[in-house]
């Protein structure tokens, strides 16, 4: 009985030694694979017949022991959709079963799946693409709210090719007005200063502004809103001489506001914005409000009235922008997935959030380094990237596989030495047998 139990429990361990072998070797051929997460081994001990007095020959089984838990290196990579998770969390994914012969867009597995591997990249259709082919599952943005619809969870596409233009709605003017020039209408007491203006479809005119001295410390301001030649509005404005701040505008000194001049800021002391709100209609589009700032009340900042004989334009800054293409797109640590314009804007479109588990370990595996809940895992918990636990993102790096090659060589020896040992019992068991066989002779 001795000699079968022994030559069985070998051969149990020959099975388990080449169980653990392939985990080695599946471990090895992953080493560089992004994402992928090691498998060791656990011997588990059979036992038949066991007491103080006697005890027979059992067996044992390999069972792998999934380290998904275990974080691998991170490394840095010349990608602004690369994604990294430094700490715990997944990544949600999906996959594409079909393709929409009306749209030619994929049609996506209702499973959802989770992964650590985020190379992800644009593909053709504008989704973000992982290299084993995982769609990345985000939260998409409220454009009007600016935060994220956490009922909805979608793989992430960006459809937002053209940035829209913004209309100014407000311009900033620094200069100085010559305080020795010749009082109006005697030549050379008017200077002007254009400004470009983005009506709300995107066009750029130029507005003129016409200066004259009117009077000691006086200007008027003579608005041309589309540089006709007609005068759309007019203020004027009131500059300070001692015991005031020599040169600021005054308070109480803009007045006299005319046509599309609409209104004037009211100071309530030093310090305060001096500025006018003008209105005007762009190509017949609708009126559009356009404050212009020109410094604050009492202090020497933006339109002062110096010693001069010429009009000195410090700066003319406007808030508006034409339509702009697209240029890229990019994911910064809070998982914000941004698009960037030519132009100048950006736009944030998705939210990707990182899923925790109770425990990680207990996933299952599926090709291409993605996993999938089971009830000893847990369910799939969405949270924002460093909150409740989730780890934070890394962008433009990526995860390497967590796998040691010198600590899978050594157990590879001990394998390989063990399955060795293993088949000596067999044979040893197997001559003894002959040998028993043999005595009848």
């Amino acid at each position: 009985m001795s000699l079968f139990g022994a030559m069985t429990t070998a051969i149990g361990g020959l099975t388990a030694q080449s169980r653990a072998l392939g985990h080695i070797s599946d471990n090895v051929a992953n080493s560089q694979t992004i994402g992928y997460k090691r498998v060791d081994t656990n011997f588990v001990n059979f036992v038949t017949a066991s007491s103080q007095r006697v005890h027979q020959p059992g067996s044992v089984s390999a069972r792998p022991a999934f380290q998904h838990s275990v974080q691998g290196a991170v490394e840095q990579v010349n990608s602004q959709t690369a994604l990294a998770i430094s700490g715990d969390g997944f990544f949600g994914v999906t996959r594409a079963v079909s393709i929409d012969t009306n749209t030619n867009l994929p049609i996506f597995d209702t499973t959802r799946l989770f992964t650590r591997a985020g190379d992800f990249a644009l593909d053709r259709n504008g989704y973000l693409v992982n290299g084993a082919d995982y769609y990345l599952l985000g939260w998409p943005i409220n454009q009007q709210t600016m935060l994220p619809n956490q009922a909805v969870i979608e793989p992430v596409r960006v459809t937002q090719m053209i940035g829209a233009p913004v209309a100014t709605s407000q311009v900033d003017l620094s200069a100085n007005l010559p305080a020795n020039s010749p009082i109006f209408p005697t030549p050379g007491s008017e200077f002007t200063t254009t400004v470009g203006i983005y009506d709300p479809l995107g066009n750029l005119n130029t507005a003129s502004i016409v200066w004259r001295h009117t009077g000691l410390n006086q200007w008027e301001a003579r608005f041309d809103m589309d540089s006709d030649g007609t005068v759309d509005g007019t203020v004027d404005f009131q500059f300070a001489i001692l015991p005031n701040t020599p040169g600021s505008i005054q308070p109480a000194g803009i007045t006299g506001n005319t046509g599309a001049v609409t209104a004037i800021s009211t100071p309530n002391g030093t310090g305060d914005p001096a500025s006018i709100t003008v209105q005007f209609n762009y190509n017949g589009i609708g009126n559009q409000n356009i404050l212009f700032n020109f410094g604050r009340y009492n202090q020497t900042a933006g339109l002062t009235q110096f010693a001069g004989t010429e009009l000195e334009v410090r700066s003319v800054e406007q808030n508006g922008v034409p339509p702009g293409a697209f240029s890229s797109v990019s994911v910064v640590e809070s998982g914000d997935v941004i698009v960037n314009y030519d132009n100048g804007q950006r736009r944030t479109i998705y939210r990707v959030p990182l899923f925790k588990f109770a425990d990680p370990n207990r996933l299952d595996r599926r090709d291409g380094q993605a996993f999938a809940t089971t009830q000893d895992s847990g369910a799939a918990n969405p949270h924002n990237a460093g909150t409740q636990g989730t780890g934070t993102l890394v962008v433009s790096a990526v995860e390497r596989s967590n796998v040691d090659i010198a600590q899978e060589f050594t157990r590879l020896i001990v394998a390989q030495r063990a399955y060795a040992a293993n088949t000596r019992i067999v044979s040893a068991s197997d001559e003894m047998m002959m040998e028993t066989l043999n005595m009848k002779r």
